[in-house]
């Protein structure tokens, strides 16, 4: 993708989060660092490149803070994969918040999330109300962008409805501020329909990735729009659809090329990004900035890393230590099964392709770590040390073929196990005799681990409020939606509180 740099705003107010002003991108070597903020909407929308840069700015809300760089990762956490760790219960308290179930509606996390998913709901919504009208644009083009907005917008809705519940359904730009600070909630089940209409339509406007080349490799494809929407109708507890839509991704990706990796461990590498099995993830690259969490690098290896451990750190100026597996997480491994040498470090754990000590040496993982007291980190987004922090070139994958199969073997019908078994197999484990509801969930908590996703299978299958870990967390029975931020109800009195909060 070729996002322009997107400068730091601050979301404090509605006409942010509403999309009223205008947002930028950034993600790999195709940067665009001109500043763009002279435009307005009146001169701006007129030509391709107009087209395409306004597209591309869709993207760049999943970069930053309140989405994969540094909130999604709640949902790991704040399911029975994870804890905090880090360095106490005053370190990182935002999500200390959220591991314990003691969340505020200040609380920061949920706020970032809540608004950089309506700053990305915002930016598709220009490109789909000023793209139609540009009128010398290739076709093909004109398509993508739109379809491109759609998948986003759908994207981004889908986080918020799964997270929040009911809210407010903002399909064009603002016409004033007032009107931006006035809307209402709306009720999930018309969310969803509004996602399904959207990701229905960008199967029809995307290309498939196989069409992309060099600096459009990444962007959403037909593939993207597909198997989203087969997660959606799976979330939907629509079995039916889902298992359809499943099999129509399924058979258009093995056409295209797409395919599961043989080694699982190829899914995390760099020079497989965007590869075989990637349907669609999040951009990094790394060396343009430091100590930011606007992209376009990633601060999870910092963050996620063994804290301040090794000589030199096997992070770059030590990692914090949070996002640390559970123990029972760890223990629920199946013998033999591959991924999680590629998931998690355990004790004794080699870092081969970390830095050496004075001596030369290989580091190894340690018995404990301060927060960490079995030794345990996340393996599977580990960058080692890097020239500055949080600033990881590794991508965030946010749909693989792999979870296409889970949804098939969840959803059931001819092949469902065939699909499971797929998945097993290549993880070096026997095959399955069955594929009952308990039976996917646990092959896609480890298939899936650290990649954002545990809390909202917990909460779709409604086992998150009956977990044995989350009750000894204190999940409460309203958590299963998170509050609405006060920062967005003192603007607009038309937002009504989730129950409980």
């Amino acid at each position: 993708m070729n996002p322009l740099l997107f400068k730091k705003q601050v979301l404090s107010t509605m006409l942010l989060t509403l999309g009223l002003l205008g947002t930028g991108g950034c993600t790999k070597d195709y940067l665009d660092l001109k500043p763009r903020n002279a435009a307005s909407t009146e001169t701006f929308y007129t030509t391709q490149t107009d087209a395409i840069q306004a597209a591309n700015a869709a993207y760049t809300q999943l970069q930053q803070a309140g989405m994969v760089n540094h909130s999604l990762w709640m949902m790991d956490i704040m399911a029975d994969n994870s804890y905090v760790g880090g360095g106490g219960a005053a370190d990182g308290i935002e999500f200390q918040q959220l591991d314990n179930y003691t969340i505020p509606p200040s609380n920061p996390v949920i706020t970032d999330h809540f608004q950089r998913a309506y700053l990305g709901i915002g930016a598709a919504n220009q490109v789909l109300l000023h793209v139609p009208d540009i009128k010398v644009i290739d076709a093909a083009i004109k398509s993508r962008c739109l379809g491109e907005a759609q998948f986003l917008r759908a994207l981004y809705y889908f986080y918020l409805v799964r997270a929040y519940g009911d809210v407010p359904l903002v399909l064009t730009p603002a016409v004033s501020p007032a009107a931006a600070a006035s809307v209402s909630r709306e009720p999930a089940a018309k969310v969803y329909a509004q996602i399904v209409i959207d990701l229905t339509e960008a199967i029809k406007n995307l290309p498939l990735p196989s069409t992309y080349s060099n600096d459009d490799v990444g962007r959403a494809s037909k593939l993207s729009a597909m198997g989203m929407l087969a997660k959606v109708y799976l979330t939907q507890g629509d079995m039916t659809n889902a298992a359809s839509q499943a099999d129509l991704t399924i058979t258009a990706a093995l056409a295209d090329g797409k395919g599961l990796w043989a080694n699982y461990g190829d899914n995390f590498k760099l020079e497989n990004e965007n590869g075989k099995e990637s349907l669609f993830e999040v951009q990094f690259k790394s060396g343009l900035n430091g100590y930011i969490l606007e992209g376009p690098g990633s601060a999870i290896n910092e963050f996620w890393g063994a804290r301040f451990f090794g000589s030199p750190y096997v992070v770059s100026s030590g990692g914090y230590g949070f996002n640390i597996p559970e123990k029972e997480f760890a223990d629920g491994y199946e013998t033999g099964d591959r991924r999680k040498a590629v998931t998690m470090f355990v004790p004794g754990d080699l870092y081969t392709d970390g830095p050496r000590d004075a001596q030369g040496n290989v580091q190894v993982q340690p018995a404990k770590l301060e927060g960490d007291p079995n030794g345990f980190n996340v393996r599977k987004f580990y960058a080692g040390t890097l020239s500055t922090i949080w600033d990881s070139p590794l991508n965030v994958p946010i749909l693989r073929l792999a979870d296409v199969y889970l949804i098939k073997a969840e959803a059931g019908g001819t092949g469902a196990l065939a699909a499971l078994n797929a998945i097993r197999t290549r993880a070096g484990l026997p095959a399955a005799t069955n594929t009952s509801q308990a039976t996917v969930l646990k092959e896609r908590r480890y298939e899936l681990a650290f990649e954002m996703d545990r809390w909202y299978d917990l909460k779709r299958t409604k086992t998150l409020l009956n977990n044995p870990n989350l009750l000894a967390k204190g999940i409460k029975s309203f958590n299963d939606l998170l509050p609405i931020p006060q920062v967005e109800r003192d603007v607009n009195r038309n937002l009504t509180q989730n129950p409980g909060y």
